[in-house]
């Protein structure tokens, strides 16, 4: 029997931050070098669209707002993307011609106004924008700006290329939201994150042995003369890098397969054997021979069935 082998790519990029339609266009960009590297599936950072906004605290502390935190607030907004603006129409053109499925982790603005959401948008290879998944439980400050989710995102795609879904950043460190991913039978595992410790290595290891699946982890690179210039004096106690990376690969055996990548911009590639993924069965199967049925149960309020992609 020939098993299937997939290749996958994982972009560490700094964004255009604060700036919606220059970072589209480095998303087609790097959407197009993916392509030309033979990639069959992209993933991007969390908040890649408009930036993850490390180190700023939007001028706020609990019982007090300004004006200048509704400035700063109303500056992401503005930048932050609409799932049916011109925007993500020519993102999905461009994934369109490279023939490609990608997930991108943007900030989510409803088209009706108000609450932001870190969302990661799935796009299938003829360009459709098949699915969102929005973040659960936003950590510290980032409740301040961005909204929680519910069940209903927490979607998984059965794709040509294997079972493919995810979780933003610390929602990784919910074990009953990695279990409603494993129950769904995700073979691709996807971690965009603005977490660039070297402990969160350890994390993505864990996940793919714990899940027994290929883990897709993706951060940005970020400095801080990368801000616009009108919120460097918000930044003066910030290192200069202020995001280092850390994008990697790992199999369902937790053998890293690319990576980790530090301290610098770039694409990393490989290839996932699914004879390792049937392998790596034979001594834990978390939703199998290893889930113990009778002993525990898990329910997800709202959480839809796999969804066939042709």
């Amino acid at each position: 029997m020939q098993h299937k082998k997939v290749k996958v790519g994982v972009v560490q990029a700094t964004p255009a931050l604060f700036d919606v339609e220059k970072t589209v266009q480095l998303v087609i960009e790097w959407v197009e070098k993916g392509a030309a590297a033979g990639c069959e599936l992209l993933l991007f950072p969390e908040s890649f669209i408009p930036c993850y906004p490390r180190g700023l605290d939007f001028d706020s502390i609990v019982g007090r707002r300004t004006e200048k935190s509704r400035n700063q607030w109303l500056e992401y907004w503005e930048n932050s993307l609409e799932t049916n603006s011109q925007y993500v129409e020519q993102i999905s053109e461009a994934i369109r011609r490279a023939g490609i499925f990608v997930a991108l982790g943007v900030t989510e603005r409803e088209s009706v106004g108000g609450s932001l959401h870190c969302a990661l948008l799935y796009f299938d290879k003829q360009g459709n924008l098949i699915g969102k998944h929005r973040k659960l439980k936003p950590t510290g400050l980032e409740r301040y700006i961005w909204a929680e989710s519910d069940g209903s995102t927490l979607v998984s795609f059965d794709t040509e290329i294997g079972k493919i879904g995810g979780l933003i950043c610390w929602e990784n460190y919910m074990p009953l939201a990695r279990m409603s991913m494993y129950q769904r039978g995700v073979e691709i595992y996807l971690a965009p994150t603005a977490d660039s410790r070297e402990s969160w290595q350890s994390t993505m290891q864990h996940i793919a042995l714990e899940g027994r699946c290929f883990v897709l982890a993706c951060n940005q690179f970020v400095q801080k003369s990368d801000y616009p210039e009108h919120f460097q004096a918000d930044l003066t106690d910030e290192p200069e890098i202020m995001s280092s990376g850390g994008s990697v690969i790992i199999s369902p055996l937790g053998e890293v397969l690319a990576g980790p990548l530090w301290n610098e911009e770039g694409l990393l590639t490989a290839e996932l054997d699914f004879s390792v993924l049937a392998k790596s069965k034979l001594d834990f199967d978390v939703v199998g021979h290893y889930s113990r049925n009778d002993v525990f149960k898990l329910e997800v309020v709202g959480q839809p069935d796999m969804l066939k992609v042709k």
